[in-house]
Parts: structure tokens; sequence; C-alpha cells
């Protein structure tokens, strides 16, 4: 049987991939795409949310800063409960 391989994790392409979440939710924040509906801003601000969410409990960071991880989830959880 074969063996699976996983893939490498890397930190450095799992941070920057979160800080383009962060990117995403200020943006979406500030303001909707010229033809975007309220509940497409809204699905993107909630599912990057939820991405930094599980981006910030995993266990390999090292001496990266998730400060602007959790701000950007303590900013999208409250632009969400302010735009029902």
């Amino acid at each position: 049987m074969p063996t699976e391989t996983l893939p490498e994790i890397n930190p450095a392409k799992r941070y920057s991939a979160a800080l383009d979440s962060v990117n995403l939710i200020n943006e979406r924040i500030a303001s909707a795409l010229p033809d975007q509906t309220a509940e497409q801003r809204r699905s993107d601000i909630d599912r990057n949310v939820e991405h930094l969410k599980i981006a910030v409990a995993w266990d390999i960071w090292t001496d990266e800063d998730l400060t602007p991880l959790n701000n950007a989830i303590s900013n999208g959880e409250n632009w969400l409960s302010s735009n029902p």
C-alpha cells in the first residue's frame, strides 16, 4: 500500500496567506466591491474571519506577529455584529 505524503507545513506561506485574509477583511470593512451585494460582502468577511480563527490556533508559529490576525478577527466580528 503506498504511503501518503503530507505537504510540508511552511509557516511563512501560512502567515502570508493569513495576511491576505487580514487585508481582505480590512478592505471589505472599508467598502464593498463595486458589484458586490451586501450578502457577498458579509460572506467574504465571515469566511476570512473563520479562516483566521483557525490559523491563530495552529501550533506552527514561532516568532510571527499574530497581532494583525487577532485584530482582523476582532474588527471583522465587530463589523459582522453591527451589520446583520
